[in-house]
């Protein structure tokens, strides 16, 4: 999608906002109405008031002016009450939709590829779905409505100084193109200046977050100068945009104050000819009614620049929010199988794989896991051993080849019945801010009598009690409270809760102290028996048990056989082999 920064006002953006409307009918009824009586509220101002000084002032009617003196207090306490309406239904309109579109859009990014995340800044994706939205609600609650409003009243006023005096109206009425022009390059200027703010306030965001989240590499390699420096420049960048924004402010409203002024004064110069010109209707009231008037035509003239900023400003987040509708990054989920199980039967056949075009990271493999049978891939970093995980998943899609799944396409199952019967355990563990009941669980069905049983069985549940509060205990954002090899342990026991049909371990052992490993290395043996499993490790030792061991280098199989077999073929395994007990010795 095009950012259309030349266009004042994008029709296009502004006929997908309004599609959101359609489920409050009601309260954009409400508030439509409210902006009409509004206007006719605001006109019936200045016409009672020339009333009460041509009538009652020249009269002294000390009763008429009372009774009349009432009537308008009456109508600016109507119009009070109808602002307010207006006011609050605008507003929650604005947010109502807002509430909509971010669980559209949180939807819509659940269901993304990974590699959509690969290449896309999470800030930036944070500031689409907070702030962005966020300044969708005031394209509503301070825009749009307020705009028509505005728009309305500035009718109502024009068509009532066309009836009380139609001269003094074309003095009012000549001066406006002025005003209007001056707004249009106005606001064409605030567009371009509001997309810049957007742009660099997304590029804040992302770093700091960034930042933030690498805090320890940038301490540990002595960066915080330079990131010091980097974001210095940022959020210059991010002042420049919003000061030039206030340049703009700073030369359009002087200018508008002093155009109103010089109207309000030929008003009251040609007013007053008129009243001493002999013959002449014009009356001192309806002068004054006259300069109440322009007030009210100019006044909402200039906020409507204030406001068609905001409006312009919901566009543009619009913009960057349909831009992440727009995107067509879903794994095709056309898949109609519901597999409640799987006997664990896994083959792939001349499987190629590429992260970017032309780019192979799996050439052509072809291999079979057997039902209840253990596999271990192992292999060189950027081998491919963890590319096969993310395509049994489905996280990613093929360029060629098959992967089946019980002798059907993993195509063929629907994607939630497929990960739901195979369980991971990645290297890199995530825990939420949570308790580590609610991060085994992950909010399914399971008691917390069944996950300490499943904790005693394959041994980790001295572990976790022995931490404060054990099951309820808070791991903080990322799990930061524990060490890695404990977000192991639970990680581990979330698959095991999940009681998985496949299981995967991905370098599940590679980064943890010996105590844990020797403990998922328990588990590892308890809950691999009869049930198939593939095991990717660095680590040799972890996997002398499995079935078959299949080695991986660049992207192609270039051995497969058990631990005895590959060592008695003094190949790529055996040289691995020597490689890594080498090194432990040496160590």
């Amino acid at each position: 999608m095009s950012n259309t920064t030349g266009k004042a006002f994008d029709a296009r953006i502004f006929k997908r906002l309004m599609g959101f409307v359609k489920n409050y009918r009601t309260q954009f009824l409400v508030a439509s109405v409210s902006a009409i009586l509004l206007a006719l509220l605001a006109v019936a101002r200045p016409k009672l008031l020339q009333y009460i000084i041509d009538t009652f002032f020249e009269s002294k009617d000390k009763t008429g002016l009372l009774n009349y003196v009432l009537i308008m207090a009456a109508v600016l306490l109507g119009e009070v009450l109808v602002r307010f309406v207006f006011i609050f239904i605008a507003n929650k309109l604005g947010y109502s939709i807002i509430k909509d579109m971010r669980m559209k859009l949180y939807k819509h990014m659940l269901n993304f590829k990974m590699s959509y995340f690969d290449t896309s800044s999470v800030g930036k994706l944070v500031t689409r779905a907070v702030t962005d939205i966020e300044q969708i609600a005031n394209f509503f609650g301070q825009g749009f409505f307020m705009i028509i409003a505005d728009l309305l009243t500035m009718l109502a006023v024009i068509i009532m100084m066309l009836f009380m005096n139609w001269k003094m109206a074309l003095i009012t009425l000549t001066v406006l193109p002025v005003i209007v022009y001056a707004t249009k390059l106005f606001q064409l200027k605030m567009k371009a200046s509001f997309k810049e703010i957007r742009e660099q306030a997304a590029n804040l965001n992302g770093f700091v977050q960034e930042r933030v989240s690498g805090m320890k590499i940038v301490q540990l390699f002595n960066r915080e100068k330079i990131e010091y420096k980097n974001f210095k420049e940022i959020n210059n960048k991010h002042k420049k945009a919003w000061v030039n924004t206030v340049m703009y402010y700073s030369i359009f409203f002087p200018v508008v104050e002093i155009i109103t002024s010089v109207t309000v004064g030929l008003i009251v110069w040609f007013g007053g000819f008129q009243i001493i010109a002999e013959g002449s209707n014009t009356t001192a009231g309806e002068v004054i009614a006259f300069v109440m008037m322009s007030e009210m035509l100019f006044r909402p003239l200039r906020q409507i620049a204030d406001k068609f900023n905001t409006l312009q400003m919901g566009m543009v987040a619009g913009t960057r929010v349909f831009e992440v509708f727009d995107t067509e990054s879903h794994i095709d989920a056309t898949g109609t199988i519901d597999a409640k199980g799987f006997n664990g039967h896994i083959q792939f056949e001349n499987v190629h794989f590429s992260y970017i075009e032309n780019e192979e990271v799996l050439k052509g493999i072809s291999f079979k896991v057997n039902p209840g049978e253990t596999v271990a891939i192992v292999g060189a970093t950027g081998a491919g051993k963890s590319t096969i995980i993310n395509l049994i998943n489905r996280f990613y899609e093929i360029d060629s080849g098959i992967i089946s799944v019980d002798n059907k396409s993993i195509n063929e199952y629907t994607l939630e019945s497929l990960r739901a019967n195979v369980a991971v355990v990645l290297q890199d563990v995530f825990l939420f801010s949570e308790s580590i009941y609610n991060n085994i669980v992950l909010n399914k069905e399971v008691s917390l009598d069944e996950v300490q049983k499943a904790a005693k069985e394959i041994g980790i549940h001295d572990f976790i009690m022995s931490l404060p509060e054990g099951y309820n205990y808070n791991v903080k954002e990322r799990g930061v409270m524990l060490s890695s090899g404990q977000r192991q342990l639970i990680a581990f026991l979330r698959a095991y809760v999940s009681n998985p049909s496949v299981l995967i371990l991905d370098e599940a052992t590679s980064s943890i102290d010996s105590y844990s490993e020797q403990l998922i290395q328990n588990a590892t043996d308890k809950i691999t028996q009869n049930q198939t499993s593939i095991i990717i490790a660095h680590r040799l030792t972890t996997i002398k048990k499995a079935d078959t061991i299949i080695v991986m280098d660049k992207g192609l199989i270039v051995e497969q056989g058990s631990h005895a077999e590959l060592l008695k073929n003094k190949g790529y395994y055996h040289n691995l082999h020597e490689m890594q007990f080498k090194h432990a010795e040496a160590s």
